[in-house]
């Protein structure tokens, strides 16, 4: 598969690719991951034939595969499985490649059984050889040897499957669960290096860590007389770890491993693994590691969960987090895995961190046992602040940006403002506030629909986009129905007003004038409409699924969304008049109800056997006398539909909606309801799952609805009902909630200090799509409140700082913001920090004038501007300059030895000869070389010098000092070249 391999090295990217992956602290594999890392880099296509591979468990066995194995893109901790006194390679039979292929194939097993101790118990060694004998040829591989000694069982299979005793064998063996032999050694004919120390029983071992490096890094940071003795280190039962470190010290600090000296090309070599001084060291900081690299660290280091194999630690420079930005990913992709200290995660030092453009810094999930913090994983994401003007192909599309963005915010800005000045400083900020009015709210939401009607109209929308967008039609025209009013009885009028002036009404065509009481009643009638189109596609939906056979449970189906038209023509045309006729009566008068409840009462009282009318012609007799529960016996419905039940068939027809909806919450406490889910976890389909549980989020359509239940009380879900997770599943959408919001607060229904979250989400997407001005404007729109006094004013400075290169290179942005009425000073005050934090001084200091910051116009100009401008005769520029800044000198510190200076000169030059000869200002130019020459600034670079020079050759002296001046400047150049080369 690597021909081309063959005639050429690979990079460590190369080699990284083909590594079998281990990463379980108990696994070993040899040769070592690292060793196949290096073997792959100097004889490209190693790892596809590995002579005598290796894979083992601590304490519990391994595995020899006999000739050449292919291990490349192993996952082997998933492939093989080494348990208690059993193994098994390839646990999902369709995982299982032929015999012969990848690691079934024929392989020596080595199991270490766990026995009684024989001298305590006086095991029959024969008695257990023929039972494991048995025991192996049952499974039909062959037995090659059992030591009891160290519990060693070896066999050898021509291919796997599982392999191993089961509960009945090991009863007959005599195994122990307490009692256990340590392990000497896990691979036999495979002698570790020298250097290396196999402890399997450590309790650093136990946690995953290396042993050996742990010893390492306490000698480094404690001194020898500060030691304790290794012993009282750990447990008693663990005292096997500095009994056996003691004896093999000196002769791990002096050898290296002849096995591993071919590979010194490849791995960086390493002094002696344990130092002799006892002189005390600094702690050595932690090193990054990646878990998908190949340049592993054989000893494992600190959070190192592979097994030490002896290779030297090879020290790699740490470069940062890196990230390709051009990906945007949801919440939950991750593109760098860095592992940290689990102090460092647990600590105070790192939790969480925003970057800019949507950069999410965060240490994700602890790795390691529950109870036992080992480390973590750094995690950089960019996160997709602008999901919702992407189509289905996750690309952006400028018309999304128009229809979710643009033309809300142009409809927002249309409506009625009143302005509020704050004094921020010494300038004027106007906040403005949308005001409108109840009987406005229809033209208001019909505008708002209007706008997402031609979004859905969109190419390539993903269907769960469309849901959401069908959705927030639903709830503009709930907004409308529950909180608008007609204004002094407005007049309903027929279509008839459409027609022409020349021709007469009749009389039923006239507009009808509705009395007052009869409000309450026409907005339940309005309100039951919205239902029943609200619910209508999901009727339809569930009739479709069912045969012409089931009409009992169509006609059912139909009254749960108020369709009783399509319920009594159905049993018409199934000749079932009687029920027709009831079906016509459904909703109306409480009589007909206590009718039908009598009548099945006395059924009941009767002892009718209810066999023999149809299941599910009871239920509709139960639904007919308003009994919901006995009709929703064995399914159900969705929450709006229900809600609907609640009020067509349970109340009576003159119940107002306050009592409806106050009916339909206290039946939720009581857990007689649905849930009112979020519509992307009721109708679906979503992109991302989301987890919901009883008592989360409701749908924003519900929060609506109690707040009109609420009326004039507090209510206290505002910050729930205007979260994202109300209306969407994405949790950085705030674009449309905002719009309710503010149209809501603009009419009076409420008042909130708590929803500025909101404001600063809505923000933060606007800032993402690049849209600076309608950011800003959301900000002016922001609620003032006397104890945030400042916050609309911080905000508008932040953005005009932070995104100066954006809005300051479009005209119509730049407009846009002068016409909010934001003070011009604050943007030149932006674009002066730009300009300085790019070097252009002459730019900074003419917008730091005309923000009136004269201290800082003052220290650019003298220390930046003004020298060029005078060795370039500029003499204009400079007077206009100081001249402008002398109007403000006291608000200036150092005046009189700054720019002060310069105004003393210009006036002190006009009042001597108007026309100076050009030998004055010669020799001047020539005293200020030479200043410049002589004294040269503490730490002055050759870089510096030639910056001097260039500023010199450009002062008018005579040409013989130019080039005298030319002369030293190519010296210093031919300097720094040579410096450069070295």
């Amino acid at each position: 598969m690597l021909p081309q391999c063959k005639k050429r090295r690979m990079n460590d990217g190369d080699a990284q690719a083909f590594i079998p992956i281990v990463l379980s602290p108990d696994y070993f594999v040899e040769p070592s991951v690292t060793e196949l890392a290096a073997r792959e880099y100097i004889d490209p296509g190693y790892c596809s034939r590995v002579p005598n591979f290796v894979i083992g468990r601590v304490g519990y066995g391994y595995i020899k595969f006999l000739g050449v194995t292919d291990v490349r893109w192993l996952n082997l901790e998933k492939i093989v499985k080494l348990d208690r006194h059993s193994v098994t390679v390839y646990e999902n039979e369709s995982d299982k490649p032929p015999i012969g292929q990848g690691l079934n194939k024929t392989a020596e097993v080595t199991l270490i059984l766990q026995l009684r101790l024989v001298d305590s118990q006086g095991l029959d060694s024969s008695k257990i050889t023929s039972k494991l004998k048995k025991c192996t040829y049952k499974q039909g591989a062959k037995f090659l040897s059992f030591d009891q000694s160290s519990g060693e069982w070896k066999f050898l299979v021509h291919h796997f499957s599982r392999f191993g005793l089961g509960e009945d064998e090991e009863d007959d063996v005599v195994m122990d669960d307490i009692l256990v032999k340590p392990v000497q050694s896990t691979v036999e004919d495979h002698e570790a290096p020298s250097g290396e120390i196999v402890l399997s029983h450590s309790l650093p071992a136990h946690l995953g860590l290396d042993p050996v490096r742990m010893q390492e890094l306490r000698m480094l940071m404690f001194s020898a007389e500060e030691d304790e003795p290794i012993e009282d280190s750990f447990p008693s039962d663990r005292k096997i770890f500095g009994r056996e470190f003691l004896r093999e010290k000196s002769a791990s600090s002096s050898a290296k491993g002849s096995v591993y000296r071919s590979l010194e090309g490849y791995a960086q070599k390493a002094g002696n693994r344990i130092s002799s001084s006892p002189l005390k060291k600094s702690p050595v900081p932690l090193l990054e590691y990646h878990k998908s690299s190949s340049d592993i660290s054989p000893s494992g280091g600190i959070l190192m969960t592979g097994q030490n194999k002896g290779l030297p630690l090879r020290v790699k420079r740490a470069e940062g987090f890196r990230l390709d930005e051009k990906h945007a990913t949801p919440l939950s992709g991750r593109f760098s895995n860095n592992v940290v200290d689990a102090g460092l995660f647990m600590g105070r030092s790192f939790r969480v961190g925003w970057g800019p453009n949507g950069i999410l810094v965060h240490a994700g999930t602890p790795v390691g046992k529950m109870g036992t913090v080992l480390s973590s994983i750094i995690h950089v994401e960019k996160i997709a602040i602008d999901r919702t003007v992407r189509d289905e192909q996750n690309k952006v599309k400028e018309e999304l940006v128009d229809f979710c963005f643009s033309f809300p915010l142009n409809l927002h800005k249309s409506l009625d403002h009143e302005t509020m000045e704050v004094k921020v400083d010494s300038y004027m900020l106007k906040l403005q506030r949308v005001v409108s009015s109840r009987s406005m709210l229809p033209d208001i939401c019909r505008a708002y629909i209007d706008i997402i009607e031609k979004q859905i109209e969109v190419a390539g929308l993903s269907a769960s986009t469309r849901v959401l967008l069908m959705h927030q039609v639903t709830v503009w025209e709930l907004i409308k129905v529950l909180f608008s009013e007609r204004e002094n009885n407005e007049n309903f009028r027929s279509s008839s007003d459409d027609v022409g002036e020349d021709m007469v009404l009749d009389k039923k065509d006239r507009p009808l004038k509705i009395d007052a009481e009869a409000n309450p009643l026409l907005r339940r009638a309005e309100f039951s409409y919205w239902l029943r189109e609200s619910v209508s596609h999901r009727v339809e939906e569930d009739v479709s699924y069912l045969n012409d056979s089931k009409y009992l449970e169509k006609i059912l189906v139909y009254l749960t969304g108020r369709e009783l038209d399509a319920a009594v023509e159905l049993a018409s045309s199934k000749g079932d008049v009687r029920l027709a006729i009831l079906l016509s009566q459904t909703g109306g008068s409480m009589v007909n109800r206590a009718d039908m409840a009598q009548q099945l009462d006395m059924w009941k009282d009767n002892g009718m056997d209810f066999n023999y009318i149809e299941k599910d012609r009871l239920k509709l007799y139960e639904l007919l006398a308003g009994n919901i529960l006995g009709s929703l016996q064995d399914w159900s419905v969705d929450w709006k539909r229900h809600l609907g039940l609640v009020m067509w068939y349970q109340l009576p027809p003159d119940t107002q909606l306050p009592v409806i909806i106050n009916t339909y919450e206290q039946l939720l406490s009581e857990g007689r309801a649905p849930h009112p889910v979020p519509v992307y976890i009721d109708e679906g389909p979503i992109i991302d799952r989301v987890e919901w549980r009883a008592g989360d989020r409701y749908d924003i359509g519900y929060y609506l609805m109690l707040l009109h239940a609420n009326g004039e009380k507090a209510f206290g879900l505002l910050k729930t009902m205007f979260s994202a997770f109300s209306s969407t599943f994405d949790p950085l959408d705030c674009h449309m909630i905002w719009h309710q919001r503010a149209i809501l607060e603009s009419i009076g229904v409420f008042s909130s200090k708590e929803l500025h979250v909101v404001d600063i989400s809505f923000v933060s997407q606007l800032l993402c799509l690049g849209l600076c001005h309608w950011a800003i404007y959301v900000a002016i729109h922001m609620p003032y409140y006397a104890e945030f006094r400042y916050i609309q004013a911080n905000l508008i400075k932040e953005i005009l700082s932070q995104y100066c290169e954006a809005w300051s290179t479009s005209e119509t942005q730049k407009r846009f913001i002068v016409d909010l009425g934001v003070p011009p000073a604050w943007m030149h005050e932006a674009l002066a920090t730009y300009y300085e934090y790019y070097r252009n001084h002459s730019e900074a200091l003419e917008h730091y004038l005309k923000c009136s910051k004269w201290q800082k116009a003052h220290s650019i100009f003298m220390t930046a501007v003004a020298h060029s401008l005078y060795l370039s005769s500029k003499d204009s520029e400079i007077w206009r300059t100081a001249s402008i800044m002398e109007e403000h000198k006291l608000e200036i510190a150092d005046w009189d030895v700054g720019a002060g200076i310069f105004i003393d000169f210009y006036v002190l030059k006009s009042s001597l000869q108007k026309d100076m000869s050009e030998a004055t200002y010669s020799r001047m130019a020539e005293e200020l070389c030479d200043l410049l020459q002589s004294i040269p600034g503490e730490g002055s670079t050759p870089s510096v010098q030639m910056s001097c020079f260039e500023t010199m050759l450009d002062a008018p002296i005579p040409q013989d000092i130019r080039a005298g001046l030319l002369q030293e400047a190519l010296s210093v150049f031919t300097y720094v070249l040579s410096h450069a080369a070295s």
